[in-house]
């Protein structure tokens, strides 16, 4: 089983099936979070799919912000390694303490900023 998998994600994901928020923007529901560092994976929707988790949602802070599709065994598989400069091994955690909220209610500037070019 996937380290990231918890029946608590299941449960948030079950009544958001993919395609489930299409064309809701920033009243779409943010369902989970996942963070690595600065970067965030905004959770929208998702569906089990065999041993892993299809989800959809916004990654911000990396190379691009972008909507996007991404396995949950993909995430749980990335490992920033920065021992060398002291830091230790950081792998991609979920906000536990995440209340799913519309993404207009997250107070997340680049997230602010991302949703601002698809308004009309």
């Amino acid at each position: 089983m996937c380290r990231l998998q918890t029946p608590q994600l299941e449960e948030t994901l079950k009544d958001f099936p993919l395609y489930s928020q299409d064309g809701k923007g920033k009243d779409a529901i943010c369902r989970a979070i996942f963070v690595l560092g600065s970067a965030r994976w905004f959770i929208l929707e998702g569906n089990r799919e065999g041993d892993d988790t299809i989800m959809f949602g916004i990654v911000i802070g990396l190379i691009e912000d972008e909507y996007g599709y991404v396995s949950l065994n993909e995430l749980s598989d990335i490992e920033l390694d920065l021992t060398a400069k002291g830091y230790g091994k950081h792998r991609v955690t979920q906000l536990t303490n995440f209340q799913p909220r519309p993404l207009k209610e997250i107070n997340n500037i680049r997230l602010k900023h991302f949703l601002a070019r698809f308004e009309k």
